[in-house]
């Protein structure tokens, strides 16, 4: 669509519109729309820094053009001090730009160990409440490319197989609700860009620096390899070669378990027959973890070492009877039955 079209056929702020006649803005923006390409209602997770003030800005010149409501929402953490004042502060700027947000807060008891999963834990259960009000099944989140990359590293370090290394994908399923990555091929150079000339305006958060996180450390690494030479179009070719890999382990699990798994509604029970069991090892993992994540109703699947001692425990004992991600898991004679523990 041409600018004139863009600017005919929507009432953007005049702020928003004569930022796209920058060659550069409206570049980004026709590469987010393709990745975007949707056409329901859908929330924003902005934090206050480039790459989610971008994403904000984008969104909403994407919920104008296509006539989507939108809604964008700013999770304050309280893990810092300055946190409530910064929320407010980027609601602020935003509000300058016609975009209306609203300040979601994590109240209650902060933890002293794994501090961004179960904050990023508590931040998705906060959106997924507030969407559920307005019945919102699409959240945005700004993950670039150097997510992309820095994901890959941290998963590698945990020994993590195929699936795991190139988890971070556009599109992901967590309760029910479309987790959106419209970013993940933009640069964060890119983004930065973005936040300075519509904005003039971004968040450093101070624990992007601090070395006690692994991702500042794998992020660290990476910019050591960058001087190194290391080619990122070509780790991206690498990526998603993968994930076309990945893709096909995914067909043959789901030829697992819509051939050899039957569904008792009358006894809430997931019956495995012995054929389940008779495919390659990945195969039998993945569709044995999606299994236990159906029936316990888990966000997330179990680990992999404890997965793996339960399928050589069938394989090996001729009865059995344990629990495991919120399910009761028992073999009798060729048959593996789930159900939901209580």
């Amino acid at each position: 669509m041409s600018h004139k079209n863009l600017s005919a056929t929507t009432k953007i702020h005049k702020l928003l519109k004569n930022k796209l006649n920058n060659k550069k803005i409206y570049k980004i923006y026709q590469k987010f729309k393709k990745s975007l390409n949707i056409n329901e209602n859908f929330a924003v997770g902005v934090s206050g820094g480039p790459d989610s003030l971008a994403l904000a800005f984008l969104a909403k010149i994407y919920s104008l053009e296509n006539k989507l409501s939108s809604k964008f929402f700013i999770v304050d953490h309280k893990l810092r001090p300055e946190s409530k004042t910064e929320a407010k502060t980027v609601r602020k700027i935003l509000a300058k730009a016609s975009i209306k947000a609203e300040i979601l807060t994590w109240n209650g008891k902060k933890p002293i160990k794994n501090i961004q999963s179960i904050a990023r834990k508590n931040r998705y259960e906060l959106l997924f409440k507030r969407c559920d009000k307005f019945n919102i099944h699409n959240i945005l989140l700004g993950h670039h490319q150097d997510d992309l990359f820095e994901n890959f590293f941290i998963r590698m370090l945990r020994g993590s197989g195929l699936k795991g290394l190139i988890s971070l994908d556009i599109e992901s399923v967590i309760d029910k609700k479309n987790l959106l990555r419209p970013l993940l091929n933009q640069k964060k150079e890119d983004l930065i860009y973005i936040s300075e000339n519509v904005f003039n305006f971004y968040v450093e958060d101070p624990s992007n620096k601090e070395k006690k996180y692994k991702r500042v450390r794998i992020r660290n690494l990476i910019d050591q390899l960058n001087k190194e030479g290391f080619d990122n179009k070509k780790f991206l070719k690498t990526i998603n070669n993968l994930k076309f890999s990945n893709s096909v382990v995914d067909f043959y699990v789901n030829e697992n378990l819509k051939k050899n798994t039957t569904y008792s509604n009358k006894e809430k029970k997931l019956i495995l027959n012995k054929n389940f069991f008779q495919q390659p090892h990945e195969v039998i993992f993945r569709a044995f973890s999606d299994t236990i994540k159906l029936i316990g109703k888990k966000h997330y699947s179990v680990r992999g070492k404890k997965l793996d001692k339960i399928i050589n425990d069938v394989d090996s004992h001729q009865s059995l009877k344990t629990t495991l991600g919120g399910c009761i898991i028992e073999k009798m004679n060729q048959t593996v039955i789930i159900s939901k523990e209580h």
